[in-house]
Order: structure tokens, then sequence, then C-alpha cells
């Protein structure tokens, strides 16, 4: 149950719906005697998933854009595009950062990002900040 309750905080905290779940993770660590790689795994799987649900409401988002409530004008999108291109699609390596992180999965959806490309950088961004909650929780000696 523990394990469950993981995973749906890391999906939930990827998505723009706030969450915490390297909270659960560093409680889970103090508390019981857990599998450290299958909590690694079930993390960073919940949270990709929800990045990708952001990706594919981004994919979405445009389809809405002439509408008058839509809350991004012409030129707000563009300057987010200059800005996304000036940094690249690698900065979809840090989409594990707070407040900023999320939305940069929406961008990549909106900006039709390689689907292949986005799910290999942000689960490796995701997977490297699981990895070193776990590793400050437990002390790197202890990982290997």
């Amino acid at each position: 149950m523990l394990y469950l309750t993981l995973f749906i905080s890391a999906f939930i905290s990827a998505t723009l719906l706030p969450s915490s779940s390297e909270v659960i993770m560093v409680g889970m660590i103090t508390q019981d005697k857990v599998n450290l790689w299958l909590m690694w795994c079930l993390a960073t799987l919940g949270n990709v998933l929800g990045s990708c649900v952001n990706y594919w409401l981004g994919t979405q988002v445009l389809r809405f854009k002439d509408k008058k409530w839509f809350p991004v004008s012409q030129k707000g999108l563009d300057s987010a595009q200059k800005q996304f291109n000036k940094y690249g699609v690698y900065s979809l390596l840090f989409a594990w950062l707070p407040i900023v992180g999320d939305p940069l999965t929406v961008i990549g959806g909106i900006f039709k990002v390689r689907f292949s490309t986005f799910l290999l950088l942000v689960t490796l961004g995701k997977g490297a900040r699981y990895l070193a909650v776990i590793a400050l929780a437990v002390g790197f000696e202890k990982l290997f």
C-alpha cells in the first residue's frame, strides 16, 4: 500500500496539481524497511507518467487559442516558442524542478517535441532527482 501511495503521489506531483512525493519517499525510508530500487522505479514511473499527461494536454491546448477565454495571446505563444527554442529541448531535463518543471512538460507538448525525445529527457531528469532524494535520505554508501 505504501508503494501505491508513493506512485500516486509521484504521478500527481508531476501534473499541475500540488503534491510532494519526496516527503512520502523520505517518510517511507525512515519508517519502514523498504526496497529502495522498487521505490525509485515506482516514483520515477509515476512522475514520468504525470508528465506525459501534461505533454498530452499541451498537444491539445492550441486547439483553443482562437477562443476569447484562452489565457495566452499569440504574442505570448510566440514569446514562449522563442524562449523554448533558445534553451532547447534539453530544458526538459529540468522538468523535475518545482514551479517551472510542470509547465515545461506542457510546453513540450505545445511545441510538439518528439515524444521519444520528451520521454527520454524527462525520465533522465526525474530519475536522477529521485535517486538523489534516496541517496540523501539513506546515504550514498547504502545505495551500492
